[in-house]
């Protein structure tokens, strides 16, 4: 089945498969947040980005296998309310953005920063700082060693535009350049994003419109 990254609450999960990592992308919760459950292909390890809502679907994705980490992009509630149940019934490591950890009601084991890896099997993803939507969000970067990076951007990049900054000027403008900073200028046209909500998209698609966002100020 070719991967579409188009999925609903309630509805399977749809897998992307790589030559050394399956991602397996499933709606959940009241607010059609994204989880995104990754596996190394090599070794069978797991790693969740985003323990949004639903914690009997989200335990199901994972399977027997358990999961070793689970990362949360930001502080906002709709992405870590199963957070807890999730990590009491798997023993997950948590890891979120340093500076949104004290906004996380389940203990944060592994403050991230800007360019820090977190590993898993032979996996690598890179941390990307991102501020404006959350003090502390953060995005996940996977360079493909066969092929185009990856990007997990929770809250921070959507198809069509960066995230909610609640009309504060100042929080828009350092969103925007960090996104376009650590993510446009450092990632390729071909780069697939998967975001906190909705459907997925990649930076070509997306790059025509930087400055028509920053002229809209949202």
């Amino acid at each position: 089945m070719t991967y579409s990254g188009a999925v609903k609450v309630g509805g399977p999960a749809d897998v992307h498969e790589l030559q050394d990592l399956m991602i397996s992308k499933v709606a959940v919760g009241p607010m059609d947040n994204n989880a995104y459950l990754l596996r190394c292909r090599a070794t069978d390890e797991q790693l969740l980005i985003d323990a949004a809502a639903e914690a009997p679907t989200l335990l199901r994705l994972i399977g027997a296998d358990g999961i070793g980490s689970v990362v949360t992009t930001h502080r906002h509630g709709d992405h870590w309310q199963a957070l807890a149940e999730v990590v009491a019934a798997t023993g997950a490591r948590t890891y979120a953005g340093r500076d949104d950890a004290e906004g996380i009601p389940v203990e944060t084991q592994v403050p991230v920063a800007d360019g820090d890896t977190i590993a898993f099997g032979h996996i690598t993803l890179t941390a990307r700082h991102l501020v404006g939507h959350t003090p502390g969000s953060i995005a996940l970067v996977y360079d493909d060693p066969h092929g185009h990076p990856h990007v997990f951007t929770g809250d921070c990049l959507f198809p069509g535009g960066v995230g909610n900054t609640h009309k504060d000027p100042e929080a828009f403008a350092r969103l925007i350049d960090d996104v376009e900073t650590k993510i446009f200028g450092t990632l390729p046209d071909e780069t697939w994003v998967y975001p906190g909500h909705g459907n997925d998209t990649s930076l070509g698609a997306e790059r025509p419109h930087l400055q028509e966002w920053r002229a809209r100020g949202w």
